[in-house]
């Protein structure tokens, strides 16, 4: 029997490969990390090529580590950065610009132009999703008309977009498959969520030619085969997912009213809505939680653009910390008198403020705050973020023991103890913490293997989740309301600077836009 998966998980930061088993237990594990460009203030690029080479490169590495051949391989799963954009040449797979990564902000004056033109209800109502430089349309409009030529190119069908999982797909294939799946597609702003279809008047209110566009497919589905001189032999590709819906099917949250939230780069938490798209009244997105048999379920979503990436800015730009492992015993060495807040808006604000223009701000600062009091905000800011959607969502919510809800978590920053208890503390809700860390890539393992008939149905598949760990909310009530207080009143103070600043112009060059942290 072929009872291996391998899982492609191509992260902001790093691509990874892992090699699963039938019984979901990890065989190999193989990750390699590559550069972003930060060319302007606000502005975050990566070389496809280097997301190219690095997913092959971790692939084999995989494989080889695992001991398995092609043979041993029932299927591929592919999970990825969302919103990253790319576009390329349909004859030889050259990108014409580097991949505009999904935490860039060049494009706030085409979001500030289609807001001002009375376009945001339409196109929310049929997206799910607000006009913010976050999604990929107006990225691909940037290219189209920043890229001598290309838009010319694109009309006669010379180039094609794609998300991240897109781009590989093409690239694994050989150039001979161009498709996405709902998930992915339900990113970009043009994409209708209820139909399940592209739309044409959201492809012509954003300037983006249909030729460009992949295929749509359901989430689990045969999606091609992987070119032979790759990998030594054709593998099938019969799963693909955007990250933080693949965590979702890895945390295997198939009921309505499960919530996931995944700690990368940025925070990103789901719930599960079913078959019904909520609408949200609290700035929250409406979007596709996977698509099985055509059906399509829905989850709302609240993104949180830095928690990760807070602690990276200890260590790479303060120089407080050489690892992150070290944030959780620092933080818990602070001194409790102090009550400093970091809001950690190096890029704006994501859900439920949605403010692009917004810069970070440290609050309560005074002259015996260190190192270990800067670390404290930082965890803490992610623990605080995550209470705002939390609550945002409990708001638009209406199924039954919403507000009893547990929290099932993932990524890099659950292994932080401290972090968790923090989390549960101020959400006044368990969290729980799985054993199986790589839930993304499980996810995306799952739904290639459930094409590939190596994995059960959904229902069976969750049996399997087991728990490592549950926080239990400790906090005091009048300590707890304090810590929100005072983090409201750094938010509202961040978001009244912002108001008063001048927003940058997307065009500017580095030396033109006011520096930032990030």
């Amino acid at each position: 029997m072929v009872t291996h998966i391998l899982a492609i998980d191509q992260g902001t930061t790093s691509s990874r490969a892992i090699v699963f088993r039938a019984d979901i237990s990890i065989a190999a594990i193989a990750q390699r990390e590559f550069p972003q460009q930060f060319p302007a203030s606000g502005w975050v690029e990566h070389e496809p090529e280097d997301i190219w080479n690095s997913t092959v490169a971790t692939c084999r590495q995989a494989m080889e580590k695992a001991g398995v051949t092609p043979k041993d391989i029932a299927a591929i799963g592919i999970t990825n950065q969302r919103e990253t954009t790319v576009v390329w040449d349909r004859t030889n797979g050259k990108a014409v610009h580097r991949a505009i990564v999904w935490q860039d902000r060049r494009t706030a004056d085409i979001c500030a132009r289609l807001k001002a033109g009375g376009h945001e209800p339409a196109i929310s109502a049929k997206t799910g999703l607000i006009i913010d430089p976050y999604f990929s349309g107006t990225k691909v409009a940037w290219i189209l008309d920043s890229v001598p030529g290309a838009r010319a190119r694109a009309l006669r069908g010379e180039l094609l977009f794609g998300t991240v999982d897109s781009y590989l797909l093409w690239r694994l294939t050989g150039g001979k498959v161009h498709a996405t799946d709902a998930t992915n597609a339900s990113r970009t702003l043009l994409f209708n969520i209820h139909t399940g279809q592209w739309d044409d008047e959201l492809l012509d209110v954003l300037q983006v030619p249909r030729a460009m566009l992949p295929e749509v497919k359901d989430s689990s589905a045969h999606f091609g085969d992987s070119a032979p001189e790759l990998f030594g032999a054709p593998i099938p590709i019969r799963g693909i997912a955007g990250d933080q819906q693949a965590a979702m099917v890895g945390q295997a949250c198939f009921t309505s009213g499960m919530i996931k939230s995944t700690y990368g780069t940025g925070c990103f938490a789901l719930l599960n809505t079913g078959a019904t798209p909520v609408v949200s009244n609290n700035k929250l997105l409406t979007t596709i939680a996977y698509q099985l048999n055509g059906e399509r379920t829905y989850a709302l979503e609240g993104s949180i653009f830095v928690a990760g990436s807070a602690v990276q800015w200890l260590r790479d730009g303060l120089g407080v910390i050489k690892n992150a492992s070290e944030t959780g015993a620092l933080a818990e060495q602070s001194d409790p008198a102090q009550s400093v807040y970091l809001v950690p808006a190096f890029v704006g604000m994501g859900a439920p403020y949605w403010n692009p223009n917004v810069r970070g701000a440290l609050f309560g600062l005074t002259r015996n705050t260190g190192a270990a009091e800067l670390a404290h905000a930082a965890l803490e800011s992610v623990c605080y973020q995550t209470f705002d959607l939390w609550d945002a969502m409990r708001a638009d919510w209406s199924g039954a023991g919403a507000a009893h809800t547990v929290l099932r978590v993932d990524g890099g920053m659950t292994a932080s103890s401290w972090t968790m208890q923090r989390l549960a503390d101020l959400l006044d809700a368990p969290v729980d913490r799985p054993v199986i860390q790589e839930t993304t890539a499980l996810g995306a393992a799952y739904l290639a293997g459930l094409s590939a008939g190596v994995y059960p149905e959904p229902s069976r598949f969750a049996d399997n989740w087991q728990l490592d760990r549950r926080f239990k909310p400790a906090m005091s009530v009048v300590t707890r309301t304090r810590k929100l207080k005072g983090w409201a009143a750094a938010v509202r103070g961040v978001l009244a600077s912002g108001e008063a600043e001048t927003t940058p112009s997307a065009s500017a060059g580095p030396d033109d836009i006011p520096d930032q942290v990030g």
